[in-house]
């Protein structure tokens, strides 16, 4: 068992029908232990200047011609107890566009839009662990909630292209597994279910990492998934200008780094890039934090 758990972070949340989606799950294989726990602050920044539509990948956003998204973001994890976590997730994002003025004074728009997003909390509880000899199997359950905090708009026409949130209450439940060996070699799956108020799609979302995890060292190369359950396709039938409403598909993969650099402190970086997608950029986005833990 390896004493200190290396825990990453990056919180991306999905901004908008054309904006990228979040790299990654909030939710990892570790669990804290008891009294213990971590707080990692970290800058994320993804660019994009082509978008999934139906039935093919289109050069140029919509009216933006490209979207440049950063976000600042606190990530909190604390054990209740050796099988009960509490996760809190905080993004502050700054969405830009590259419309030319005509555009801006025509349409009367902005090219940029920021402000506190969605703040997110998670119960993971961890009822399993099952030991065979060198290695182990954990099973993890997780239930979260996802709204909003600040009075950021969405109903906007053209402009929500670069909303910093789609303005809706989302409660996510998580299933998860996570194989992992003695020499630090791990493989977790897991699938999540995102129930949304007002008028934005459910959606699925799951997601598969392989990794090591050591005491100077953690590293892992993960594929994400999401599929909405309803919705429309932008500029297609029943599309109204409404962009929250459509649905939003990617297929996302990245990979992620960290090590300690001062006994508590450690730090982190990652890249991720969207391969496949339906209503959204094909944005490739980069990451770097800062963690300590307790």
């Amino acid at each position: 068992m390896i004493k200190k758990q290396l825990l990453l972070v990056l919180a991306v949340t999905t901004l908008g029908c054309v904006s990228t989606a979040f790299s990654q799950s909030p939710i990892s294989g570790f669990m804290q232990g008891k009294g213990k726990g971590s707080v990692s602050l970290s800058f994320s920044a993804e660019k994009y200047d082509e978008v999934y539509f139906i039935p093919e990948k289109v050069n140029g956003v919509p009216v933006f011609n490209e979207t440049e998204v950063y976000s600042k973001s606190i990530y909190a994890t604390y054990g209740i107890s050796d099988q009960v976590d509490v996760v809190v997730v905080l993004p502050y994002i700054t969405a830009k566009g590259n419309a030319t003025r005509e555009v801006l004074t025509n349409l009367n728009l902005e090219n940029e839009r920021k402000g506190l997003q969605d703040v997110s909390v998670f119960v993971k509880y961890s009822p399993f662990n099952f030991d065979f000899g060198s290695s182990s199997l954990r099973l993890i359950g997780a239930l979260g909630l996802k709204t909003p905090l600040s009075n950021y708009k969405v109903e906007e026409g053209f402009q929500s292209i670069i909303a910093i949130g789609n303005r809706s209450t989302t409660v996510s439940t998580t299933g998860m597994a996570m194989f992992r060996t003695n020499s630090g070699v791990f493989a977790s799956a897991q699938l999540a279910g995102n129930y949304a108020s007002n008028e934005v799609p459910n959606s699925y979302a799951t997601e598969l990492k392989v990794g090591y995890a050591a005491r100077l060292f953690y590293g892992d190369a993960f594929i994400a998934n999401q599929k909405s359950t309803g919705g429309v396709d932008i500029f297609g039938e029943g599309f109204a200008g409404f962009f929250p409403i459509t649905k939003v598909n990617y297929t996302k993969v990245g990979l992620n780094l960290y090590t300690p650099v001062y006994k508590d402190l450690g730090v982190s970086a990652g890249a991720s890039t969207l391969v496949a997608g339906r209503n959204i950029g094909k944005a490739t986005g980069y990451y770097g934090g800062v963690t300590y833990k307790f």
